[in-house]
């Protein structure tokens, strides 16, 4: 039993900045994140995202210059989303198994500039379909589980020969962490990782992004009978046991700050390297919040950051990773 007041006052242990730092019982470091970044074709285009403030597309050419920042910040890992032409956009998705895709030469162009950076490469059809769904839809417009996964460890090969280091299915279809490491194996990608997108869930907070990779309007109905409900927890963990008995190495949660309660229960249940997806709905929130005056944005940038790494995260995916990781810097 604690001693109580006076003899017991917490507080003595926050005076000073150096006891908080010594009693800390978690910390946020530039190692924890992962930069979300999308593609756009052509040389030296940058386009600003309306619905994510200080969020831009890129050219593959400024992509590698952000890879050269990333590693000069201790950023150890990029996140690759491309935003492919409507006129490669078909109903089959067959541009996401293009070698020569948006994805694969920006992959390839950071390895070719020899930089020490993870390449984390997004498995789905929603930004190559002319429909909007993450896998092909029959003619009644059912998602079509086991062929979209055939087509999926399709696409997951060419990306782990264009220079991926992880491959990231975010899909959720059934089965495809399976297929996946199946076939990265017999092709000899022994150390290719897998993070799985494993609690998925189907969220109003995905609105920006969809508009960032140029999906949104192209979208016929919804994605609800493919990703997760979200009055489940008990079903995330069984989809984060199924994605780790298939292979993957390491699992994540999405969206993240409303699913803190998931990120816990299965970091306390598997104790796997655990994720998360900051979105960006939740980005674009805090952002609009900083717009307004609101809200200081370094200052709940590092809150919210630290709330993953609270619930028990080894790492986040997060639009504020550049500037988060400069401002631990200074």
């Amino acid at each position: 039993m604690e001693p109580s007041y006076p003899a017991l006052r917490l507080r003595r242990s926050r005076v000073a900045a150096w006891s908080r730092a010594m009693v800390a019982e978690h910390t946020l470091t530039a190692a924890d994140l992962i930069w979300p970044l999308f593609i756009i074709d052509g040389k030296r285009q940058r386009e600003p995202i309306l619905s994510m403030p200080g969020v831009e597309r890129l050219s593959i050419d400024f992509i590698v210059e952000a890879a050269r920042e990333a590693v000069d910040l201790g950023i150890p890992c990029l996140a690759l989303f491309p935003k492919t032409p409507h006129e490669f956009r078909t109903d089959d998705g067959a541009e996401a198994l293009n070698a020569d895709n948006l994805m694969c030469r920006a992959t390839g162009a950071i390895k070719d500039a020899g930089l020490d950076v993870g390449i984390l490469t997004d498995v789905a059809l929603d930004p190559y379909t002319s429909h909007g769904h993450d896998g092909l839809i029959s003619a009644d417009g059912r998602i079509l589980n086991d062929e979209s996964v055939a087509v999926l460890a399709e696409q997951a090969l060419v990306l782990a020969r264009a220079g991926a280091d992880i491959i990231a299915p975010s899909d959720m279809m059934d089965g495809r962490v399976g297929a996946i490491r199946h076939t990265l194996e017999q092709e000899g990608f022994h150390d290719v990782q897998i993070m799985a997108y494993a609690a998925k869930y189907a969220s109003a907070f995905y609105g920006p992004f969809r508009d960032a990779v140029g999906s949104g309007g192209y979208l016929k109905g919804d994605k609800r009978t493919y990703q997760m409900d979200s009055a489940n927890s008990d079903e995330a963990l069984r989809e984060v046991a199924l994605d780790l008995a298939e292979g993957a190495d390491s699992v994540m949660v999405k969206p993240g700050m409303p699913y803190l309660d998931i990120i816990r229960r299965v970091k306390d249940t598997f104790k796997v390297p655990t994720y998360a997806y900051q979105v960006s709905g939740e980005y674009a929130m805090i952002m609009a919040a900083v717009g307004q005056g609101m809200i200081d944005k370094n200052a709940a940038m590092l809150e919210s950051l630290m709330g993953f790494k609270r619930a028990g995260c080894n790492g986040v995916l997060t639009y504020f990773a550049r500037d988060a990781a400069k401002l631990m810097r200074s």
